[in-house]
């Protein structure tokens, strides 16, 4: 989570009183943020499941680069689709039990129907439309307890790149379960909510990023982006 919590939450809690955080903590979402607000020193933690999850450091080769390269794919698709928003590894109200910090989130703005809103205090409240997740150490958490919560709350699309397998799952929310996606015979798999996200994904996980972003650049030049975008321009 971002170490920026509003002075609203930190006025409320005598931070010299709180017990540390700690993984393995149960947690309600409030208590959460006033421990985590009164623990700087910890620069990531998330709340799965009402579950507290403290992160390791985190290693370039297995989670630095995967992100950097995830984070760069994204930006182009969100800077030529207006209506959509991207943020890197952003604090998600999810619900009362779970306020994950995504790796990467890709989502519709509410003017234009999305699922999420910004809080008061400036964080995402509800579900995004995209998440991924680069998955190291993290992987059984990702692949477990925090993709039921993200399947449960409506998530529609949720990445995994499991940095050690050098692998990618990319699951679609259809009748209320996750489905795999995968890629089709040209080795590129293409978004069902986001028109004109297209990957390669061989290229991603062998760091051929002009590759990468070539795909993505076809995907967005599609007749079924420009039809999105047309719908989104109509929404605003």
């Amino acid at each position: 989570m971002v170490r920026e919590y509003s002075p609203e939450i930190q006025s409320n809690s005598p931070q010299r009183n709180l017990p540390p955080l700690q993984s393995g903590d149960r947690l309600t979402r409030p208590e959460f943020e006033r421990r985590y607000a009164a623990a700087p020193h910890i620069k990531k933690a998330e709340l799965i499941e009402g579950i507290v999850y403290v992160a390791s450091p985190l290693r370039h080769e297995q989670h630095g680069k995967p992100h950097s390269r995830v984070i760069t794919w994204l930006g182009v698709y969100q800077s030529l689709t207006p209506g959509v928003d991207l943020s890197d590894a952003p604090t998600v109200r999810l619900d009362l039990d779970n306020e994950p910090q995504p790796d990467a989130v890709l989502f519709l703005e509410s003017a234009v129907g999305g699922q999420t809103r910004l809080s008061n205090d400036g964080y995402i409240e509800g579900a995004p439309e995209l998440i991924v997740e680069i998955a190291a150490s993290s992987a059984a958490i990702d692949r477990g307890s925090k993709k039921q919560a993200y399947r449960r709350n409506g998530v529609l699309e949720y990445v995994i790149w499991q940095s050690y397998e050098n692998q990618i799952e990319w699951f679609y929310l259809t009748d209320g379960d996750y489905q795999l996606l995968s890629p089709d015979t040209d080795g590129i798999i293409r978004s069902q909510v986001f028109p004109g996200l297209w990957l390669a994904v061989e290229a991603l996980l062998n760091n051929q990023m002009a590759q990468v972003l070539e795909v993505v650049q076809a995907g967005l030049k599609s007749p079924e982006h420009y039809e999105f975008v047309q719908l989104l321009r109509e929404k605003k």
